[in-house]
């Protein structure tokens, strides 16, 4: 089975229709027609759409859940479906909570299914260049208005194909409204709805900043165990994510305080914060596409010492860093100190400046001539070169 996970309204009904043909099968657990129909159990469905009979005349049909996650008993009713029409049909699941994590359910799936994680749209994707050799885009030059656009109005893909203030402001007031007051209730058992609220909007104000559980409790009034639950909720339901410090082979690191980002940056409103967020969705949506496709094993970090040295981001690869990146938003500013150091410190293959107010160039960001020494590149062109 393929599941397909993201925030809501990223877009994973659309894609699932989009695949769906007129002779598969797609069930959506929202719609009370087909919740039923997913409550009459697996072998009814089966045999109610003639699935196995679609196989036997010659095709192999896709049959598609979405949703299904909010069913108590999902794990149990995939397992079944699965081992009663392996290698006979293709099964797609989608979901906006963490379908790979998420507690609820009984026997596991280990070993039945691969996750993907779906994300909003990016400078990579607008563009739609083709790969090159290995993990990244050709480079290419993105529209300034489609590129204004995608920063103001973030990625989901209805503010920014309306791409106007009226309607983005009603658009993530919905959303925030269906997120908190009807994904929480549906999928948790979460009270404090409002004490949740407000935590989430404290994250975002605080975008890229080292995370103190404490001094969120208090401003919360809460215990800290309860703001790493919450935390770990949001991230559950594609809110906010972490980035965790990078402490290997770093004298006197910072180990403990993450950062969090949200995953539409445009709610951020400080304008660092915002470009810091902007960078860190894109450098995760690579991230975990690498990752999702059995690419190698990748994952994002940040550096920072108790000597207040401070890079924003770190990609690793296979457990070694790969890529260091440093944001800036005007090209006058000088090459980071601290991005010298950590480059020559840890033998990084490419480290980067990216600097938002510099127009994009159709250059090769990665160059073999410049591995391991900092130089500055356009932000819009490094992100033109990720998935």
């Amino acid at each position: 089975m393929a599941f397909v996970a993201g925030p809501r309204q990223v877009g994973k009904s659309t894609l699932m229709r989009g695949l769906c043909s007129a002779s598969d099968v797609m069930l959506n657990w929202d719609r009370p027609d087909d919740r039923r129909e997913i409550l009459s159990g697996s072998d009814q469905i089966i045999e109610r759409r003639g699935i196995l009979d679609l196989r036997a005349a010659g095709n192999r049909p896709l049959v598609a859940f979405d949703e299904i996650h909010k069913f108590r008993q999902w794990k149990n009713f995939l397992k079944g479906f699965f081992d009663a029409c392996e290698g006979r049909v293709s099964i797609l699941v989608a979901g906006s909570a963490r379908l790979n994590v998420f507690k609820r359910g009984g026997d596991s799936l280990m070993g039945r299914y691969f996750l993907y994680r779906m994300h909003a749209l990016s400078v990579g994707e607008l563009m739609d260049r083709p790969y090159a050799p290995g993990l990244l885009r050709a480079p290419g030059e993105i529209p300034d208005d489609q590129f204004q656009a995608l920063y103001r109005f973030g990625g989901f893909p209805e503010p920014f194909l309306r791409g106007t203030e009226r309607f983005y402001n009603r658009w993530i007031r919905l959303r925030m409204e269906q997120m908190f007051r009807e994904e929480l209730r549906d999928l948790t058992l979460v009270q404090d709805i409002d004490q949740l609220t407000t935590l989430s909007q404290m994250l975002v104000r605080q975008a890229g900043a080292p995370t103190n559980y404490s001094a969120l409790a208090n401003q919360v009034c809460v215990s800290v165990d309860t703001i790493r639950r919450w935390l770990t909720l949001l991230e559950s339901i594609y809110y906010v994510f972490r980035v965790r410090p990078w402490f290997k082979n770093v004298a006197k690191s910072l180990r403990k305080q993450p950062k969090v980002y949200p995953w539409d940056w445009s709610a951020v409103q400080d304008p660092g914060a915002r470009l810091e967020s902007f960078a860190a969705a894109h450098l995760l949506k690579a991230v975990h596409w690498w990752t999702d496709l059995g690419l190698g094993r990748f994952d994002l970090h940040y550096i920072r010492d108790t000597a207040k040295r401070e890079v924003d981001f770190l990609i690793s690869k296979d457990g070694l860093p790969w890529i260091l990146i440093e944001v800036k938003t005007s090209p006058k500013e000088p090459i980071s100190p601290a991005l010298k150091h950590f480059a020559h410190a840890l033998r990084v293959p490419h480290a980067f400046q990216a600097v938002m107010e510099t127009e994009s160039v159709v250059a090769d960001c990665f160059v073999p001539d410049r591995q391991g020494a900092p130089f500055r590149v356009p932000l819009r062109t490094l992100c033109s070169q990720l998935p």
